[in-house]
Parts: structure tokens; C-alpha cells; sequence
């Protein structure tokens, strides 16, 4: 059985920083995209960011560009989200996402993620 487990999530100061993980257990993941999600109050899910299968390519949302950096490990199933210059706008719950397919491409959309973690809550203070 596939599981996520989501960390590092917490409670922080504007202007302040955390850190994500997300690891899998039960299959590895190495050849897919990996990526993040957040549900802030009230809205819909939304796209964070994503990274290829080899770390070669990745893609923010223009919301987190230059403040938020996506990174993987493939020998240790885990994707990371470093989150920097926090912002009260960015208080949601972050959601990592495995890709559905084998491909060197990235998916902006939760329609082409077929694996989720359990969400964990980042709140930012001013």
C-alpha cells in the first residue's frame, strides 16, 4: 500500500522559514513528477510546484517564485519544498502529489497526480 507522509509543517512569523518533506513508502517513485499543493481557507486547491523525475526541470507557481524552492531525493523517496520569506498568504494547508505516469514532463494540474499526502498545515503569523 502507497503512502505519503507529509512534515515539517507548522506555525512561523512573517518573513520567517520552513521546510517540507514528503516521503513515500510502499513503491518507489523515481520516474515520475513530484509536486506540491496548497488549500488555503476557503479556495480550491492550487498548484505550489513541481519537479521533474531527475530534478532536471521544475516549474513554481508565480505566487512563490524566488521565495519557495522544490527539490528531491530519489534514493530516499522524498521531495522537499523550502519555503523562505513566508507570507500571511501563504497560510494553507501544503499537499504533495506523486504523477500518475512515466515521463520527463511536468503536470501543473491535480487531474495528472494520482497519489497525495495527508496535508500539513503551514500558518503564518504578522
Amino acid at each position: 500500500q502507497v503512502r505519503l507522509v507529509e512534515s515539517g509543517g507548522g506555525l512561523v512569523q512573517a518573513g520567517g522559514s520552513l521546510a517540507l518533506s514528503c516521503t513515500a513508502s510502499g513503491r518507489t517513485f523515481n520516474t515520475v513528477p513530484k509536486a506540491w499543493f496548497r488549500q488555503r481557507p476557503g479556495k480550491e486547491r492550487e498548484f505550489v510546484a513541481v519537479i521533474s523525475w531527475n530534478g532536471g526541470r521544475e516549474v513554481m507557481a508565480d505566487s512563490v517564485k524566488g521565495r519557495f524552492t522544490i527539490s528531491r531525493d530519489n534514493a530516499k523517496n522524498t521531495v522537499y519544498l523550502q519555503m523562505n520569506s513566508l507570507k500571511s498568504e501563504d497560510t494553507a494547508v501544503y499537499y504533495c502529489a506523486i504523477g500518475r505516469r512515466e515521463t520527463a514532463d511536468v503536470y501543473l494540474s491535480t487531474d495528472d497526480y494520482g497519489y497525495w499526502g495527508q496535508g500539513t498545515q503551514v500558518t503564518v503569523f504578522s
